[in-house]
């Protein structure tokens, strides 16, 4: 194992997991609450608002009571409000309104202060925090009576997302506890021990809980008018805890802004109220997650995201980062959804953003670096390649004139009245054979060279099928008989189609001569001719071994010789049907092969019978005629003249 493999295998992964932890740690120390605030919001309005606890009415001061009585309610308007309130049985009474601020005469004030000590649980809640060992509230008479309690709310002003926007629920503060634990106590008993509260957590010397808000309007509210004329309108109020207070639209004191709505009058304070209570009824506050699982899951997505960057092709690599953020953005909401589980957002997007856009200029410079190292390394390769073909080129035209010779003298030893022994005939049929081997062999190098320059076109000239079927049938005779294989023919009437006749001259060959090679001795093949809707069809069907399922789809491959060819005595390059596969697809046509085995192999070659002349030919013509100089030389050794003159 060396250097390079152990650095791609360790070194790397390491420094890239350390990158995306020191970003992960970086951002994590930047307080990013307005962010946070923002996909917490988004969170809460997308999903179903929370069940009420059933234990909350509203009484509010509107509108439409200022309509009805053509004033404020005054000290004997609350004086009749709570004696209706008394007969309903409610079990607490919160008023959110101050008793001092409600206008009417001494007499009439002591009334309402009166009724309202009757009331079981009845008191005042203020929004003010007291001090601890302050001096609690006292109101003046004839109000000295009435329980003034601190039910404080807060807003994200100074802290957190500084937006305004109120989330958190006060609890207590340095060790006193508010109304709304006492009063919610009512309802559930173990609200009361403050540990035993969801969501609670220290903030300078106070406990708060996160706010389970439902929308505005989701609480049954009573028009005060209405109460003091008896039409409750089916708001049974008994065992209730009632909240009494204003939705007049006159000052900004009377609203907050809420996760559901950044108005200023996104909701009243008196339905907010509401929500405070039964988040403690229900006991079901938000818990936000710790600071060391954001950690742990901002570096998780870093180290994804840095993987993709770097490791992943770009079109997949996307597709997993928005996979990824999709599920984590899943994954939050549902968290918030089900189990009232608050996760932080702001820092793994960001951590996402910054992984991405940062590393995605190193891996251009880097894939920069490699595309022009590619593109040397092909510069040079291709230049290996030219010389390559050049050589194989310039290699099998001169090879082909010393094995024409060798077959022209040769076919004169074998010619010559002087008589051979049996063993000589013998020798120079079998070096015979072996030039022919190679002849065949070079002539396929040479094409594959022409093939891979692309410098091979067709040269087109009309040729009846059948008589090029016919000549390559009589010259392969002599190799037929040797094995005692009957070639037969049936040929169908045909006109001469337009074909590069010595390319199709290669392809019926290659597939006559294959066939004798590969047939066991006394068989037959049998060579067909047709015309098929517009379309020339040979077929050479041999009564051979077979070829095997799986070994099917490689015939055409280029240097693919079968197991069976392999093992056998019978040479070859693995060549010959990928030119003739080439050949008849550069005619606009199809070759294909049929085969079972022990049963027989059948290749068929169709041909389009109307090939236009505009198929371009050979740019390079000079290439093809040296070949066919080159065939003529070696007919022309062959020939008695050149005997006689050797």
């Amino acid at each position: 194992m060396n250097l390079t493999h152990i650095a791609r295998k360790y070194y790397y992964p390491v420094i890239r997991i350390s990158f995306a932890l020191a970003i992960a740690f970086t951002i994590t120390r930047f307080p990013l609450e307005y962010i946070e605030a923002l996909t917490f919001d988004a969170r809460m309005r997308l999903r179903p608002a929370p069940d009420l606890s059933g234990n909350i009415a509203l009484v509010s001061i509107d509108l439409p009571t200022i309509d009805k009585l053509k004033r404020a309610p005054n000290a004997n308007d609350h004086a009749k409000f709570l004696q209706f309130l008394n007969e309903q049985k409610p079990r607490a009474v919160m008023y959110l309104l101050q008793p001092t601020d409600v206008v009417g005469g001494y007499e009439d004030l002591k009334s309402f202060a009166q009724t309202a000590e009757k009331l079981p649980n009845f008191y005042v809640g203020v929004n003010d925090v007291p001090l601890k060992g302050a001096t609690e509230y006292v109101t003046p008479p004839p109000f000295a009576k009435i329980s003034t309690v601190p039910a404080p709310w807060t807003s994200d002003e100074n802290l957190f997302s500084l937006d305004l926007v109120t989330r958190r629920l006060f609890l207590s503060y340095q060790g006193q506890s508010f109304l709304h634990v006492k009063l919610a106590g009512l309802y559930n008993p173990d609200v009361l021990d403050e540990n035993k509260i969801n969501g609670r957590f220290e903030l300078l010397d106070s406990k708060q809980t996160f706010i389970n808000f439902r929308p505005a309007g989701t609480y049954p509210t009573l028009s005060f008018h209405r109460a003091l004329e008896g039409q409750i309108d089916g708001v049974d109020l008994r065992d209730k805890l009632v909240i009494v207070g204003r939705d007049l639209r006159t000052t900004k004191k009377d609203y907050i802004r809420t996760p559901y709505s950044r108005e200023i009058n996104g909701m009243t304070v008196l339905e907010m109220h509401g929500n405070l209570f039964d988040t403690l009824i229900r006991n079901d506050g938000i818990n936000r997650v710790p600071d060391w699982f954001n950690l742990v899951l901002t570096s998780l997505i870093s180290i994804i995201v840095l993987y993709v960057v770097l490791a992943m092709k770009p079109t997949r690599g996307l597709g997993i980062l928005a996979v990824t953020l999709s599920t984590f953005c899943l994954f939050s909401f549902v968290s918030l959804w089900w189990f009232g589980l608050w996760i932080k957002m702001a820092h793994p997007l960001l951590a996402t953003f910054i992984c991405y856009y940062f590393f995605i200029p190193y891996r251009l410079i880097v894939e920069n670096r490699r595309s022009w190292e590619y593109y040397q390394k092909n510069r040079l390769l291709t230049q290996v390649e030219e010389l390559k073909t050049n050589f194989l080129s310039m290699m099998s035209h001169d090879l082909k004139t010393p094995i024409a010779r060798i077959q022209g003298m040769t076919d004169i030893v074998l010619r010559d009245p002087t008589p051979l022994s049996e063993r000589q005939r013998e020798a120079l049929s079998t070096l015979g054979k072996s030039s022919h081997e190679l002849l065949e062999f070079v002539s396929s190098i040479l094409n594959l060279g022409r093939i891979e320059s692309k410098e091979l076109r067709l040269h087109l000239e009309s040729k009846d099928p059948n008589q090029l079927v016919q000549e390559v049938v009589k010259k392969s005779e002599y190799l037929a008989k040797s094995k005692n294989i009957e070639v037969s023919t049936e040929l169908e009437p045909m006109f001469s189609v337009p074909m590069d006749v010595d390319l199709m001259r290669q392809v019926i060959a290659n597939l006559v001569e294959n066939a004798i090679k590969y047939s066991p001795e006394n068989t037959k093949i049998l060579v067909t001719t047709e015309d098929k809707d517009g379309r020339v069809v040979i077929q050479v069907a041999d009564q051979g071994q077979g070829i095997p399922d799986d070994e099917i789809g490689h015939v055409f491959s280029k240097f693919y010789r079968s197991k069976n060819a392999k093992s056998s005595e019978i040479k070859g390059s693995g060549l010959g049907l990928y030119l003739a596969k080439y050949f008849v697809e550069l005619h606009k046509g199809r070759i294909s092969v049929d085969s079972s085995l022990h049963q027989g192999t059948t290749f068929t070659v169709e041909l389009p019978s109307d090939l236009k002349n505009g198929i371009s030919e050979l740019p390079l013509e000079r290439s093809i005629q040296a070949v066919s100089r080159m065939e003529k030389k070696s007919a022309e050794m062959k020939s008695p003249e050149v005997h006689a003159e050797l």
